[in-house]
């Protein structure tokens, strides 16, 4: 190697790595294209290696770029970590919380919760990340997540806080001018809106019946907010979370006595973690608002 290596030059690396291009890794570390492009290069330089070919159609890595995309995560990781440690009180609920959530959950359940949150902790800021894929919290990717899969890993601490209930809701407008269904079979009528490509989901819709098959769905998305916008948009039927659609003056529950599913939740930390004062006020927050909303819908 010809000198030291700056993590700066890694960092913008792994941008252009992840986001598959100097404009894209520029947008995502707020610099210039050009100073993208001077620390990839000397990074090249200071290996001695080519990270990346160029050509027309843009940048495509190299084995070498590959083979060190995961020890630079990692240390991107650890920096993340560095910091939000850093800029924390050791001894107060305070500083910067990384809080994993699915994105249905993150958009339609939380927010009311993080509000909570604030009111009573004022000097914890929250890092919100929206995934249906579960964060590494191993390596502490983040400091505390919500799950729908129970974590298997040791280090892991983990409250099951909810076992939330999947129901059939619609726009009031909707019912309106198409009629409210009696029996499950009245359905096959109806516009069903639900899963387009999403393997466990699209195994559960049908499970229910031939008439949550793909091919009938009026409306195909992976994305649950996406799913409930359009069924207050009276575009037909949707599986919803209970709470949630019986929360929305907009929607109306179809077929009251069914449940299609129940979705078990745990709030999960790292055991490492889960007692420094920030993460256990974010934690302890989520488990007893969980607990509050469960009491309050009854289940």
């Amino acid at each position: 190697m010809s000198r030291a290596i700056s993590w700066d030059d890694q960092r913008a690396f792994l941008a252009v790595l992840e986001e598959g291009s100097l404009a894209g890794a520029a947008r995502r570390l707020g610099v210039s294209h050009a100073t993208v492009r001077s620390r990839v290069e000397a990074l090249e330089a200071a290996l001695g290696a080519t990270l990346f070919t160029r050509s027309v159609n843009g940048l495509t890595p190299t084995d070498a770029a590959r083979a060190l995309h995961d020890p630079a995560h990692r240390m991107a990781l650890a920096s993340e970590q560095f910091i939000r440690q850093a800029v924390a009180a050791p001894d107060e609920a305070a500083g910067i919380v990384r809080v994993s959530v699915p994105e249905f959950m993150g958009i339609e359940v939380i927010p009311p919760m993080l509000a909570r949150l604030r009111a009573t902790f004022p000097a914890i800021r929250v890092e919100l990340v929206l995934s249906n894929a579960p964060a590494d919290l191993i390596s502490q990717e983040v400091d505390v997540a919500v799950r729908m899969i129970a974590p298997a890993q040791g280090a892991l601490v983990a409250k099951k806080v909810a076992a939330i209930p999947l129901g059939l809701f619609a726009s009031v407008d909707y019912l309106d001018g198409r009629g409210m269904p009696q029996v499950p079979d009245d359905l096959a009528r109806h516009d069903l809106i639900g899963p387009d490509r999403n393997r466990s989901d699209l195994a559960l819709a049908e499970r229910f019946g031939a008439m949550f098959r793909r091919d009938r769905l009026v409306i195909r998305t992976d994305s649950h907010p996406a799913q409930i916008a359009a069924a207050r948009a009276g575009l037909g039927i949707a599986v919803i979370q209970i709470p949630a659609g019986e929360r929305d003056p907009r929607l109306h529950r179809v077929l009251p006595d069914l449940v299609i599913a129940t979705l078990d939740t745990w709030i999960v930390a790292h055991e490492n973690l889960r007692r420094v004062p920030r993460i256990r006020a974010v934690f302890d927050t989520l488990v007893a608002s969980f607990a509050e909303m469960g009491g309050k819908t009854g289940r």
